[in-house]
């Protein structure tokens, strides 16, 4: 195909054009007509990919169509310049038919699944919306489960996603923006807002760093994730990712921004902070009591999934005054006979656990949970009566485990597991100072960072009063007023305050 990007007027010069473009490949479908139309025979041609384009529809909605045009209702024949839009208006019954003039966008509209439709004579062709290919129906989220709310998980449409959104927000003022991203993939990347409520200053940041991204493929929000975070490196992440649409249409109605990406279930949220990654969806359909005693058990989890081993291991190593004891004497009879020191004890059975884990999520369904339950209690019970590892070593790692699953976001409990092997190597050669250094420094790198303008650790740091209605623990919604100060600006105002009922 030569460079000029113009459709040609000769049919069988487009048809031999657009195959070349193609590299003659095997899924593309020619259907050459003759259909009298406007009271002339025509020379046309369909084009479309097969898999990708509904046949049937094709045959209802565009050759049927075609077959029985005719000639015009007055009778007279029709103009060349004038066959397209007759061919539109009078003729096709497809839904979304559009006239094109560049060959390139031409070949996009026949790859993204329509129906290229070409006329001997004319130097333009008609893209037609057929879009059909087999998906995955809307079933119940999978790593972000609750008891109680909407049993529904986006899935790998982008338009079924955006649909679902669309479902929980009847209002016009949710916006949707698409673009194309990666030179190869072409993948369609939209982001979602509510409009009179999201910043500006955020929208604006949001469209810029995803128009820098020069890339051949993206195949997942990952690789969007790791082109438009704030900090590179760094364990925490910065932005939030979800699989449900509720999750999604709150998020929105506080301010922020939704980035969908076609061929993923993952919808990324931007800005993220700390807190929201402890938060789960459940807490805003269960009574305010119940939901700020979880989210305060989460935290308490938080705090044992990062240094409980590593305090276990000051203790023991440094610090026995601490304990009291008849509790020193039985950590002193358990570990006796064991060859490691405790940090060296407690590194072989996170690393085993770790190990089992994965292997639990990479095994086949049917035997990966019997493995990694069958494989922790075997290896451990036999460590210990090996005099491999002490028993009282056994029960740290395995509340730990315990806890580091409380936390809701996958994501950061992966961050919560690396930073506690970073804390067990400064109890192991620090004791107890190194573990409060870590933390030191650990809180300045939490407060250092940024998610599209917005630190990180808001609103704790810095401290937004109004804010602290909803972060260790939640108000009832009547006293949920507003929206968060750090992410709407223009319309802070989520609800009037409810009237004080007077009671009996």
């Amino acid at each position: 195909m030569n460079h000029n990007p113009s459709i040609d007027t000769g049919l069988h010069t487009n048809i031999v054009a657009l195959k070349q473009r193609l590299g003659d490949s095997d899924d593309l479908i020619v259907r050459e007509l003759q259909p009298m139309v406007g009271g002339v025979q025509r020379d046309m041609a369909l084009l479309f990919i097969d898999g990708l384009a509904e046949d049937t529809a094709i045959q209802q909605f565009i050759i049927e169509p075609l077959l029985k045009a005719g000639t015009t209702p007055d009778g007279n024949k029709l103009e060349q310049e004038h066959l397209l839009r007759y061919l539109v208006q009078s003729v096709l019954t497809a839904s979304q038919v559009a006239k094109e003039d560049n060959w390139e966008l031409a070949v996009d509209a026949l790859i993204n699944g329509s129906v290229l439709l070409l006329v001997d004579g004319c130097d333009s062709s008609l893209t037609i919306t057929m879009t059909h290919w087999e998906q995955r129906a809307v079933t119940e989220p999978t790593n972000q489960a609750v008891i109680r709310g909407p049993k529904e998980a986006f899935t790998e449409n982008i338009h079924v996603n955006t649909a679902l959104i669309r479902r929980i927000i009847k209002n016009p003022s949710v916006i949707l923006k698409s673009q194309k991203i990666g030179q190869v993939t072409k993948t369609n990347v939209s982001i979602m807002y509510v409009k009179g409520i999201v910043d500006e200053t955020a929208l604006q940041e949001v469209n810029q760093r995803l128009s820098q991204i020069n890339t051949d493929a993206i195949l997942e929000s990952g690789y969007i994730e790791e082109f438009i975070q704030d900090e590179t490196y760094t364990l925490y992440p910065t932005v939030q990712n979800t699989e449900r649409p509720d999750v999604v249409a709150a998020a929105i109605l506080e301010g922020r921004i939704a980035i969908l990406i076609d061929g993923t279930p993952h919808v990324l949220l931007v800005p993220a902070l700390f807190v929201q990654f402890l938060q789960s969806a459940e807490d805003y359909y269960q009574r305010a009591d119940i939901s700020s005693l979880l989210r305060i058990l989460r935290y308490f989890g938080l705090f044992i999934a990062a240094l409980v081993p590593a305090l276990y291991i000051a203790i023991t190593t440094f610090h026995q005054e601490m304990l009291p004891t008849q509790l020193l004497i039985s950590l002193a009879a358990q570990r006796e006979g064991v060859p490691f020191p405790a940090f060296i004890e407690a590194i072989i059975m996170e690393a085993t656990y770790e190990i089992l884990r994965e292997a639990g999520i990479r095994m086949p369904r049917a035997v990966g949970q019997a493995v990694s339950i069958v494989g922790t209690l075997v290896i451990g019970q036999a460590a210990v009566e090996a005099g491999i590892i002490s028993a009282s070593m056994i029960i740290v790692v395995s509340i730990t485990a315990i806890s580091s699953y409380v936390i809701p976001e996958f994501d950061m409990s992966i961050a919560v597991r690396i930073t506690r092997f970073l804390f067990m190597g400064l109890a192991a050669a620090f004791g107890m100072y190194g573990i409060f250094i870590g933390i030191l420094a650990l809180l300045l790198h939490l407060c250092s960072l940024r998610s599209f303008g917005v630190p990180y650790m808001s609103p704790v740091g810095p401290l937004s009063v109004q804010d602290q209605k909803d972060v260790l623990v939640r108000v009832p919604h009547p006293g949920l007023t507003r929206r968060p100060s750090m992410f709407s600006k223009l319309n802070p105002i989520r609800q009037r305050k409810a009237a004080r009922r007077k009671g009996k």
